[in-house]
């Protein structure tokens, strides 16, 4: 790791590598600050998206599947700029709250009222815009959160939190499925989402102070040295570069698994209530991913290793992948789930400490993780263009899941050429 500029007295604990172990306390407010953030992401992808789009098809000479395409296709472009962007600007933050608890309060408000925008949406184009506003606000929050884990977790307890903080993922896709499939109606899934936002960020920024920057630590402003700021050579960075990929390729996978289940369940399995059966294997996943995302990310802080379980995760969930291309059936895809949860579980929590390990600067943690979760967005991106033409003229969801196994199987072996972290 590159070291960043020398940091003046005031704060020296916002720019340097930090020692101290975080307690549960913080751990658990970081947590439920990503229970809140995935739950106004998940509630609208999981369902809401999807029954907006099929009322507001008819007319649009569009089918459901390519309307829903394209709408979150849309705002996981807003999603790539607006993670890295926000996390520059935390970076550069000297506010007396800190650097990342105001953007966690200012992403997490938009975010709800976004939300709100959303369930007023009357046709495409305002629900193309309401979750463009949904993904701009609410990855100003993410950006933060994010960040704060290498300001403050020493890196062998990384993977222990960055275990906490998957299960936390996970769990919010999970309350944002439940909230939006509860609440009785699309509008009401909505509000349910964006108040239970707000509300999850408060313990977190409330009980704990932010470390501070000090105005003379911020690098001179130039928006030429900014721009320049997001392009990291991987020639210069290779394991950072190679690390990328990595995330990309099995979030790619994991991507083109969950983009169209709601209507794989309802128009290939031809089950009886698929937004009961989208929940289903949302609480099936996610009891196996809370089973070892905790114990992945310990084990590997203690064996102080990365790589292999990353590689393995990936592996595991390619298998799981191909499995649903080649058995088609409702018990099928409850295996599946319980096996993505398994090896996503892993996944989740090692790697997010493999990559606070490959980061260059100190000085740029925020926005260096804003570009390491480009590889989240970018494939809602690349999911729906890739998606939405297998689907439909291309062979359909046998084809769709087996492109998906071997996408996730090249990320899983491309861990190998990161040379830096064992």
């Amino acid at each position: 790791m590159v070291p960043g500029p020398a940091p003046g007295p005031e704060v020296s604990a916002a720019l340097t590598e930090p020692v101290d172990r975080v307690g549960k306390g913080w751990t658990t407010s970081l947590s439920l600050a990503n229970v809140a953030i995935w739950v106004g992401w998940y509630g609208p992808l999981q369902i809401l998206l999807a029954r907006q789009a099929e009322d507001f098809a008819p007319g649009t000479g569009m089918s459901k599947e390519t309307l829903l395409a394209w709408a979150t296709g849309v705002g996981a472009v807003v999603s790539l700029a607006a993670n890295p962007f926000f996390g520059a600007l935390s970076d550069r933050t000297t506010a007396r709250w800190g650097r990342r608890s105001p953007w966690i309060v200012a992403g997490a408000a938009g975010g709800a009222l976004s939300l709100l925008v959303l369930a007023g949406a009357g046709g495409l184009w305002l629900m193309t815009l309401g979750w463009c506003l949904v993904q701009l606000t609410l990855n100003a929050a993410f950006a933060a959160v994010t960040a704060a884990v290498p300001d403050r977790v020493p890196r062998l307890q990384r993977g222990a939190v960055g275990g906490w903080i998957g299960a936390a993922q996970i769990l919010g896709a999970v309350v944002g499925t439940g909230l939006a499939t509860a609440a009785g109606g699309i509008a009401a899934g909505y509000a349910a989402c964006a108040v239970f936002t707000l509300a999850g960020v408060l313990p977190y920024v409330l009980r704990h102070r932010d470390l501070r920057l000090a105005a003379t630590d911020q690098p001179a402003w130039s928006w030429r040295s900014f721009a320049r700021g997001f392009w990291l050579s991987p020639r210069r960075y290779p394991d950072f570069a190679w690390a990328w990929v990595t995330r990309f390729l099995i979030n790619l996978s994991n991507a083109l698994v969950l983009l169209y289940l709601l209507y794989y369940l309802r128009d290939r399995l031809h089950y009886d209530d698929p937004e009961r059966g989208v929940l289903i294997l949302t609480a099936v996943d996610s009891v196996a991913l809370l089973a070892t995302v905790v114990v992945g990310g310990v084990w590997s802080d203690r064996v102080g290793r990365r790589k292999p379980f990353v590689r393995w995760s990936g592996v595991l969930m390619a298998v799981a992948t191909a499995l649903l291309a080649l058995w088609q059936t409702w018990p099928s895809a409850i295996i599946v789930a319980a096996l993505l949860g398994v090896g996503l579980g892993v996944f989740m929590s090692v790697d997010f400490a493999l990559m606070t390990d490959v980061l260059p600067t100190a000085l740029d943690r925020g926005k260096d993780l804003g570009i390491i979760n480009v590889a989240n967005s970018l494939p809602q991106v690349a999911a729906p263009a890739l998606a939405a033409p297998i689907v439909t003229h291309l062979g359909g969801y046998r084809v769709l899941y087996g492109v998906a196994a071997a996408v996730g199987l090249a990320g899983a072996v491309l861990v190998g050429r990161i040379r830096g972290v064992d």
